[in-house]
């Protein structure tokens, strides 16, 4: 401790002194010039843009804001030297720059103010090109750390068609830990990317070297014709490998080994999207693709003309089974359907696989109706390039009239009973009328009257309303997805209260991206399972929305990618992101879509 406080004295005494004659030695003109470290960088990889002051210090820093780069400041640091006795300050401030996409960027020119004068630095070019991923050559030799790969099922795939897709991620068997793992970039032309699960790991042998191979699985849905690609995907990440310095080692720095900020990226894959054939296409295919099986019931079977008869429809196979709908019978003309209910169970993580179970019900219109017609639902199987019809055969019905027969009276005899006479059935006439009372007034001139005169009034009024209001949301889609995402949203709040309090991130963070893609969908007018990051920097940047919201959406992103990778967060830090999460809710319903 004795040494601590006379090494700061010493420090303390030679930086008094030294500011003593800085304060009389003359200050170099100022300047102010911005650099980057290079000039060429591939989606994913991060650039440093440098702003350095020198003669003075800056009263405002500039930040630069470019479409397609992510710029963040990382620090800055400061510099004094004297050179034939003329003094010489440097200021300089560091900004990561990270594009999200390909193409030439230039960052303008900046101003700031130093020393009381305006300078102004030249624009940068900055070129960014597509990543490559590492060649087989390289990843068999073993000298590759981590590196990424990226399959899809088969060269070929229909229109709106969704298929799995699989992205293995490798880490060296000498990297000790993977963490901030990032996806930089995740592009599909010709594909929407639905939701990605993360299966288990498992070790691999890969030319002469161990891997452990990280299995991310997504499904890829083709909205066109033609040639489709997906990728090639990028993502940053830390990994700690062994130290190379054996003291550092012994001194257990960074728990026996260092930290390397790496940049992955896969191949690009490419495929062909057919359209679905035209010939023999069923007249009530309804745009169904996949292999399923057909159950129908229904009941009851005894009713009366109008009475309901519930059909129930169950769809299981492996397709699209969230978006099946039921096609239309042409031979059920005889009964007034009304629209379906269903429920969807699945049974793998993906969707892909699972049970739909529709129920209909349906109401005979005349006493001439002896059956439920067959049900016949057709799908088009990319396996077999054909198209399929699953009927299921008709269910016989008794329907009767929907008149009631009434009961009919039991006879019985039953011995007299002469203490009851029979009543009279002509009573005399009454001599007396009785009290007489006087009338009350009229019923036109009492309040109660009048007032239940108004309420037809007010009951058609309210109708209007209502009427108008059921025409409002049906002829304005837009409006009714913006009112069911509100309650979704709310509905999701108390959700991540609850997952906070009981300790959930998995779910927590889960349940959180699904809200940033609902709401952002319905800002962007887009499907909400389309959502990534990078619609963030490509439209929703372009609408004008301030820097701040475009920062806590990235944020929020960043979190809900790490939580696969990171430690478990507790209770006390997944509370605090809800309060961050409504900020930017509220900031993104003021952006003008």
């Amino acid at each position: 401790m004795m040494f601590w406080l006379k090494r700061s004295f010493r420090y303390g005494l030679a930086l008094f002194f030294a500011g003593g004659c800085l304060g009389t030695l003359p200050l170099a003109a100022a300047t102010f010039t911005a650099s980057l470290d290079r000039d060429t960088v591939a989606v994913g990889e991060t650039a440093t843009l440098s702003l350095t002051f020198e003669g003075g210090q800056p009263r405002n820093v500039p930040a630069p804001e470019v479409p397609g780069l992510q710029i963040a400041s990382t620090g800055n640091s400061q510099n004094f030297s004297i050179i034939n006795g003329q003094m010489s300050s440097t200021v300089t401030v560091t900004f990561s720059v990270t594009p999200t996409r390909t193409g030439e960027f230039v960052i303008p020119a900046l101003t700031a103010d130093i020393n009381g004068q305006s300078l102004t630095s030249q624009p940068l070019k900055l070129t960014v090109t597509r990543p490559n991923a590492p060649s087989a050559a390289e990843v068999n030799s073993g000298s590759q750390i981590a590196f990424m790969k990226l399959t899809l099922p088969g060269k070929e795939v229909y229109e709106n068609q969704i298929v799995p897709a699989r992205l293995d991620v490798y880490l060296r068997d000498d990297v000790q830990n993977l963490s901030a793992f990032q996806f930089t970039s995740t592009p599909a032309e010709g594909f929407t990317v639905g939701k990605m699960v993360q299966s288990s790991r498992q070790q691999v042998q890969i030319g002469n070297r161990v891997y452990t191979d990280i299995p991310l699985s997504f499904t890829l849905t083709a909205d066109r014709t033609g040639p489709v690609s997906v990728g090639p995907f990028t993502a940053g990440a830390v990994i700690v490998v062994p130290s190379a310095n054996p003291q550092r080692d012994f001194l257990g720095f960074f728990g026996g080994g260092e930290q390397r900020q790496v940049t992955l990226a896969s191949d690009s894959v490419t495929a062909q999207s057919l359209p679905l054939p035209t010939e023999n296409r069923p007249a009530n295919f309804n745009g169904a693709i996949g292999n399923y099986t057909l159950t129908f019931t229904a009941g009851p079977t005894n009713v009366a003309v109008g009475d309901p008869v519930t059909a129930h429809i169950q769809i299981s196979g492996r397709g699209t089974i969230e978006t099946l709908a039921l096609p239309g019978q042409a031979d059920w003309h005889d009964f007034k359907a009304y629209p379906p209910t269903f429920h969807v169970e699945t049974s793998d993580a993906l969707g892909l696989q699972g049970t739909k179970i529709f129920e209909q019900i349906v109401t005979p219109q005349s006493t001439d109706v002896h059956e439920l017609p067959p049900f016949s639902f057709s799908f088009f199987d990319p396996d077999a390039r054909a198209y399929r019809t699953l009927t299921q055969p008709a269910i016989p019905l008794a329907v009767h009239s929907g008149g009631t027969t009434p009961a009919p009276m039991v006879a019985a005899t039953r011995p007299a009973d002469n203490r009851n006479p029979a009543p009279q059935d002509i009573l005399p006439i009454k001599d007396q009328p009785g009290l007489v009372t006087p009338p009350g007034p009229p019923l036109v001139t009492r309040p109660v009257f009048l007032a239940a005169q108004g309420l037809p009034v007010l009951a058609w009024l309210a109708a209007l309303v209502w009427r108008k209001r059921t025409d409002r949301l049906a002829n304005n889609p837009r409006l009714r997805r913006r009112r069911q995402v509100a309650r979704l949203v709310q509905d999701g709040l108390n959700e991540l209260r609850r997952l906070a309090a009981e300790d959930k991130p998995d779910d927590f963070f889960a349940t959180l991206f699904r809200l940033l893609q609902e709401q952002l969908g319905e800002r962007l007018d887009c499907p909400a399972s389309s959502i990534t990051e990078a619609v963030i920097d490509e439209r929703l940047a372009g609408l004008g929305a301030p820097e701040k919201l475009l920062a806590g959406l990235r944020e929020l992103f960043q979190l809900c990618n790490q939580a696969r990778y990171a430690p478990l967060r507790g209770s006390s830090e997944l509370a605090a992101v809800i309060p961050q999460f409504e900020n930017v809710l509220r900031e993104l319903q003021n952006v003008n879509t």
